[in-house]
């Protein structure tokens, strides 16, 4: 499929988003007496058909955050999240490092604060059985009898997604753990393929998608923000940016701060994911989001111009087809 819309028309289809989001979207905690969860005085927006109130910062726990080695450590950085309003975490069952997984260090503290979390994880399985055994470990490793979202991990071609609905497969799995209430809410995820995305969401019910952002490969032939978004979020599915800071480390004088905003400046997504491995970054993150608003039209179009070089890079890593994310130190821990 060629691509038919260019990432300038997104841009400029995005301009009015700083009018859309001040009329609308941000909503303060005295606004939201009816959400189990408290945003500390954080803005928040809908996750699309779920329905609920989240922060516009969400808490990664992938690879960033494992590289904290000492647990202690990270479990305080996680817990200050949690007290300054960041209630949304995502984890999956391959995160982790060469000691513990993600999902068992979430689960030394989730105890008796679950009821402040809206706790996210992934199966990355496709047939059911393997799907229902890990959902299983994952339930047991977080010391949870519940998961608010979870998603399907990485859909990375149209293929992949016309099949994980087959019978038989991980949809039937997790619809069954949602009619159960053991799981709330299903999404999917992805940052190979923007027409596999797009096709999951044309086809499922998907209330979420978490969707890269700033992750094309080198032949910049992927439409992620220019179509597989917009379709999904038009169809009322919740769109979570991910990926939106990696620019930073090869685009010189484009700071974490300006690459958040410019996310969170379009109408499309709910939310940013972002991976945190220090208190500082947490704090400054923080700062961020307490004082946010929508980036200018001008602004726009200079991260923009500052992204095109980024698109061209040959050597970034996580832009190969072949990466996969979530791991400090290397070691699958699935």
């Amino acid at each position: 499929m060629k691509r038919k819309i260019t990432r300038r028309k997104f841009v400029k289809s995005t301009l009015t988003t700083a009018a859309v989001i001040s009329a609308a979207p941000l909503i303060g905690s005295s606004q939201i007496s009816a959400s189990p969860y408290d945003p500390k005085g954080l803005p928040t927006r809908i996750l699309g058909k779920t329905g609920v109130r989240v922060p516009l910062l969400g808490f990664g726990c992938g690879s960033r955050w494992m590289s904290i080695k000492e647990d202690d450590k990270a479990l305080a950085i996680l817990e200050h999240a949690l007290n300054n309003g960041i209630y949304y975490w995502d984890t999956a069952s391959q995160y982790g490092n060469d000691r513990i997984s993600s999902e068992e260090r979430i689960g030394l503290i989730l105890g008796n604060r679950r009821k402040e979390v809206f706790l996210t994880s992934k199966v990355r399985d496709r047939k059911g059985d393997d799907a229902k055994a890990s959902i299983e470990k994952s339930l047991k490793r977080l010391q949870t009898d519940h998961i608010d979202l979870l998603h399907v991990h990485a859909i990375d071609s149209v293929e992949d997604a016309e099949n994980i609905g087959q019978k038989g497969n991980v949809l039937e799995v997790m619809r069954d753990y949602r009619d159960q209430g053991i799981v709330k809410h299903i999404g999917f995820t992805g940052h190979i393929s923007a027409e596999g995305m797009k096709r999951a969401a044309e086809l499922y019910d998907f209330e979420v998608m978490m969707i890269a952002m700033n992750h094309q490969r080198p032949e910049r032939d992927q439409a992620f923000e220019e179509d597989a978004v917009p379709f999904a979020a038009n169809k009322g599915i919740g769109v979570v940016a991910m990926k939106v800071i990696r620019p930073r480390e090869s685009v010189e004088g484009l700071g974490a701060d300006k690459l958040i905003s410019y996310a969170l400046s379009s109408k499309y997504f709910s939310m940013a994911n972002i991976g945190t491995d220090s208190m500082e970054v947490l704090n400054a993150n923080l700062e961020l989001i307490r004082n946010f608003k929508p980036l200018a039209k001008k602004e726009i179009e200079e991260v923009e111009l500052a992204l095109h070089p980024f698109f061209l890079h040959k050597n970034v890593p996580w832009m190969d087809p072949s990466y996969s994310d979530g791991f400090a130190g290397g070691v699958s821990l699935a």
